[in-house]
């Protein structure tokens, strides 16, 4: 271990001790110590721009002051009481949420994505009673790992190592209202969809897809549950993706962003709906504890004040056009700061080979960034990102995955 590393109080690496640490990731490449904004520092020193936010998570850069001052704050007062009791912060959070949604609605507090999600679909299973508890997502979709938001992701490779797994799950073409149409018969509850999917490439949804997705459940009358796990809360040009088409969702789920790195999820639904869960039916020790909800409130409160929503449309507009004159991109998808870079590689070089080159600044700058599907490349900066970072970020890309540098700008 180096100096610095000693200096930074930095934890001994993997491969210089057991690490007693299961191995659901492969070995990590990079030991991280220390960020700010949108940069992070190695165990040696090494500066990197992040491009990926921790997947998705720290929207306003990382170690935000607001945010970090709310934490230690928060701390020092009260961390956990069990939610048998009220506390300060999580009435405001919801409030804020159901505010940014429209309102009408009340909001269940979890620990993740995962059982946000896991809270829907016991949501939808109470909405539609014994017999009618079938939740209806897309191929491709990605809802989380518990087995029953496994089974909801629209990946079977995922599921087979884990079967059986829990039934009452039903998938549909991505995009394919007819499909969708086909697959609501009456043992359906619910429709859970992502309007971008993001782990399963960045790929978004038209519009009028979704106004026509609302329109065919109010008919069959199933619940529309949106996944905004990944998309909500600025990332994709509005507060929520859902609403650049201009519909009012049934159930909403969010979790990444909300707390900037505090792990906290949260479900929200249409108060009629929310009433179907009666004291006892669903519940969590840890879920909008104060520590989680004082870094939301404050995230929340930043978020509002920098506009973020409007920065992440602006910042992406930006990043896309010049992302798309770069040589070897051959297209560029996605909404706001949720953005995939289609690559057109020479040979068998992967978009897998090109994250580790940028990880390891084989190109003047160490950048990361995520292989999101083996040609294509997932970007999603922090929403405060500036133009010059996103200068810097492109020309150091357009050395990483093409013959020539520059990036249009």
């Amino acid at each position: 271990m180096s100096a610095h590393s000693e200096a930074m109080g930095a934890a001994i690496a993997p491969e210089d001790a057991y690490c007693p640490l299961m191995p659901t990731y492969g070995p990590p490449e990079v030991l991280f110590v220390r960020g700010s904004g949108s940069w992070l520092w190695d165990a040696e020193g090494n500066e990197y721009l992040d491009l990926l936010s921790g997947l998705a998570v720290t929207s306003l850069g990382h170690a935000h002051p607001t945010v970090a001052d709310a934490i230690s704050e928060q701390s020092r007062k009260l961390l956990h009481v069990s939610n048998l009791f009220a506390t300060e912060h999580n009435p405001v959070v919801a409030r804020t949420l159901d505010g940014l949604l429209g309102g009408g609605g009340q909001v269940f507090f979890a620990n993740s994505g995962a059982e946000a999600n896991e809270a829907a679909i016991k949501l939808a299973r109470r909405f539609g009673g014994r017999g009618r508890h079938v939740v209806l997502s897309s191929f491709g979709s990605f809802h989380g790992r518990t087995l029953s938001t496994l089974h909801a992701t629209g990946q079977p490779a995922k599921h087979e190592a884990f079967q059986p797994l829990p039934e009452g799950f039903r998938h549909a073409a991505f995009g394919d209202l007819e499909d969708f149409a086909r697959n609501i018969d009456p043992t359906v509850a619910a429709v859970l969809i992502e309007v971008v999917q993001g782990e399963g490439g960045v790929n978004p949804l038209p519009d009028q897809f979704m106004v026509d997705l609302r329109q065919l459940c109010d008919e069959r009358g199933v619940l529309l549950m949106i996944d905004e796990v990944q998309t909500g809360l600025g990332r994709c040009g509005h507060w929520f993706a859902h609403q650049r088409s201009g519909i009012r969702p049934d159930v909403v789920t969010m979790a990444k962003a909300l707390g900037n790195g505090m792990p906290i999820g949260a479900c929200w639904a249409r108060r009629e709906v929310a009433a179907v869960f009666q004291p006892g039916d669903h519940a969590t020790t840890f879920g909008g504890q104060p520590l989680a909800t004082a870094a939301a409130r404050a995230t929340l409160d930043v978020m509002q004040a920098e506009d973020a929503p409007e920065r992440a449309a602006r910042a992406g507009a930006y990043l896309t056009q010049a992302l798309a004159s770069v040589p070897g991109v051959s297209s560029v998808r996605g909404m706001g700061l949720l953005l995939a870079l289609e690559l057109d590689l020479a040979g068998s070089r992967t978009a897998g080979d090109v994250v580790s080159e940028l990880l390891h600044g084989d190109h003047g700058m160490r950048v990361v960034a995520n292989a999101v599907t083996p040609t294509a490349l997932r970007l999603a900066p922090s929403l405060l990102i500036t133009d010059d970072e996103i200068h810097r970020a492109v020309e150091v890309l357009a050395a990483a995955v093409g013959p020539t540098t520059g990036g249009g700008l």
